[in-house]
């Protein structure tokens, strides 16, 4: 069972640094420091993309936009966080 918690603990963490580099790319595409010309920025960005928007779908949904800023990936880093402190603290607890 342990292996099952340190694998959701990982594909939670991966979630993280996804998004993570998805909010700093958008970022930078809003202030034009880099563009969506050069195929690396590109391909990152679909990428990260592809993961992060099916996630984030039922934020941006509940959440409303506030001035133009989406406040679906703070939630979601909260639920991530929550998800991981209750995996690594709490769920030993409860299957022992």
């Amino acid at each position: 069972m342990n292996a099952l918690i340190m694998v959701l603990d990982l594909v939670l963490n991966l979630l993280f640094m996804v998004l993570f580099v998805y909010v700093v790319l958008s970022w930078l595409l809003q202030f034009g420091i880099i563009n969506m010309y050069h195929p690396f920025v590109r391909t990152i960005w679909e990428v990260c993309r592809s993961v992060v928007d099916p996630v984030l779908a039922p934020f941006r949904k509940v959440l409303p936009r506030l001035g133009g800023v989406d406040l679906s990936p703070i939630a979601l880093i909260l639920v991530i966080y929550f998800l991981r402190s209750f995996i690594q603290y709490d769920l030993p607890g409860l299957i022992n």
